[in-house]
């Protein structure tokens, strides 16, 4: 009887040392509870860049000024992902006059270059490093526009702390010095590049301490001259001068014209909430379409990690890229049906095609013309920024300008040199994009404010962050933390046609029935680690006077407030 105790003990200990580690409150796979605080709230990708967001706000800067601050430290703490070399778009909501502002800080292609350049060189395709691939940076542009329109504190005060750390230098993360080493690998053929990345030649490794003081000199130098400094100034001239050396197009015309564009949101209602994209050159859309196919389906008697969730929002996924390949691009030079698109009738003609049963290839409907950083930030006054901005493929292009601290984007890549392919390059022509922040209100009120990075996988995490809280159930960081699941292989706005039904990859988290069943349905299951994004989000609740923060466990961000 004794022994019997024994045994029942032991297995209680064992089974209570298994479970130790389960979370108290809400869901398992959660990796921490929510962040709630009054007066503001911050969520990067980086712990220092949140701190400094925070800091600006305790100084009386505002939801912008933090996320201009915010930004230029992930610009030097996380060049893998951004910097002034890139693009930027945000979505800012403004508690003066109650709206929501949408700014697309995309650049264009250099006014000398076109496909017959490409012709011919014998290239069918834009390389994705070097000179080729460059367009003109918009993320500086984006900066002072915000800060014309909505800012509070001077650019000298936003700044400074990104200068300091780029000065007297910063702690290497994780996941970033993974990264850092593979781009520092991939680029060090390129001039400037050993010289701006490394340590005295050394490739930096978790809790190095690095600086880069041409980095800080160029910030300084934005403080106190303004945008022109990039775009018409001494560094436009440097710019453009190491470019022509490399063999490149861009020329102090190309960055002196640009500008960036005030744009007005678009959005679908999903199940009583209002969710809002950018239109193109962007991607944003591609989750409205995906949302509006997806709320023909009852999800309300239906768990999380079913095969009928995951197959509705690949075959969803499916139909949608179909259209963002054959009609996305930029809307100043293409005649884009965005309100078709977006439509509740179109989204029924493609929601009948889907079967049920098994996994689907489609084409694009018919219609009549007639490596990423994202950061949230809400101030005490009610303003919140949903901004997000990219170098495209991880470092960029491998163009450092020289003594500059920075690396020139490769976002030129993603045109066609298909001439009747809607993203067909043209000269002075902004490319196709696939960085998209969102927003949702409801009743015209603001609720959330949020963003997936990840390349193609950005509108699949968009949706799928939505319906993980509005149908079923979870809180913001439950939202983020769950499995994800990305489906790759369909068509692509530079000319790829897709073959095939595509994979279905999925993270661990998923049951072996969901999967024996998608592969049932004839999906392709695969297991590809490290393509599933990063997700930052504050939620607005009204009725406690309270925001709402979350970061994810994939990334080494951090939600924070005060």
């Amino acid at each position: 009887m004794k022994d019997i105790q024994l045994l029942i003990l032991l297995l209680s200990l064992i089974i209570f040392q298994t479970s130790a580690q389960d979370r108290i409150t809400g869901l398992n796979f959660a990796s921490r509870s929510e962040v709630i605080a009054q007066n503001g709230i911050a969520c990067t990708s980086h712990p220092l860049s949140t701190q400094i967001a925070i800091d600006i706000l305790k100084q009386g800067g505002n939801a912008i000024d933090a996320a201009i601050a915010a930004n230029a430290a992930l610009g030097l703490m996380e060049p893998t992902g951004c910097g002034i070399g890139g693009d930027l778009f945000a979505l800012i909501w403004d508690a003066n006059t109650k709206q929501l502002y949408g700014l697309n800080g995309s650049g264009r292609s250099p006014q000398t270059l076109s496909i017959n350049y490409f012709n011919s060189q014998n290239l069918d395709k834009i390389p994705s490093y070097g000179p080729l691939s460059v367009s003109v940076p918009g993320c500086v542009d984006a900066w002072f526009e915000l800060h014309q329109r909505f800012g509070q504190l001077t650019m000298e005060e936003i700044l400074a702390p990104a200068i300091s750390y780029a000065e007297n230098g910063f702690p290497l993360s994780e996941l970033i010095a993974y990264y850092w080493e593979r781009s520092v690998k991939l680029h060090q053929k390129y001039p400037n590049v050993i010289e701006t990345y490394t340590s005295n030649g050394n490739i930096p490794v978790k809790g190095d301490i690095l600086k880069n003081p041409y980095l800080a000199e160029t910030y300084r130098q934005l403080a106190k001259q303004g945008r022109n400094y990039f775009y018409k100034g001494k560094l436009a001239e440097t710019i453009t001068k190491f470019i022509k050396q490399q063999g490149g197009f861009l020329s102090i015309e190309d960055l002196a014209s640009h500008r960036s564009q005030w744009v007005e949101p678009v959005s679908v209602n999903y199940r009583g909430y209002d969710i809002w994209e950018l239109p193109p050159n962007g991607q944003g859309i591609t989750a409205l379409q995906m949302l509006n196919i997806i709320k023909g389906y009852s999800f309300e008697k239906e768990e999380f990690g079913t095969a009928r969730h995951l197959h509705l929002v690949t075959e969803a996924k499916k139909l949608a890229f179909e259209d963002r390949a054959k009609y996305y691009a930029d809307m100043d030079m293409q005649n884009v049906p965005v309100e078709k698109l977006i439509s509740e009738e179109y989204a029924k003609q493609r929601r009948d095609l889907i079967d049920m049963q098994k996994a689907g290839q489609y084409i694009a409907g018919t219609i009549s013309h007639g490596e990423t950083i994202y950061l949230t930030v809400a101030d005490r006054w009610g303003n919140m920024v949903s901004l997000i901005q990219s170098n495209y493929r991880g470092m960029g292009s491998g163009m450092v300008p020289p003594q500059c601290g920075f690396m020139l984007q490769n976002r030129g890549e993603l045109f066609s040199l298909d001439p009747d392919d809607a993203n067909a390059l043209a000269p002075g022509k902004r490319p196709f994009h696939t960085i998209i922040p969102a927003f949702v209100t409801k009743n015209q009120q603001p609720v959330m404010s949020f963003g997936v990075m990840g390349g193609d996988f950005q509108p699949q995490g968009h949706v799928q962050v939505l319906m993980n809280i509005i149908d079923f159930g979870m809180n913001l960081q439950e939202a983020g933390d769950a499995p994800r699941f990305s489906h790759t292989g369909s068509s692509q706005p530079t000319g790829k046609r897709a073959k095939g039904k595509g994979q279905l990859n999925i993270e661990t988290g998923f049951s072996n029935k969901t999967i024996l069943e998608l592969t049932k349905m004839g999906h392709s299951v695969g297991f590809l680690p490290g393509s599933y994004g990063g997700y930052q989000a504050i939620w607005y609740d009204s009725k406690r006077g309270v925001y709402i923060g979350a970061s994810e466990k994939r990334k080494d961000g951090m939600a924070a407030g005060y």
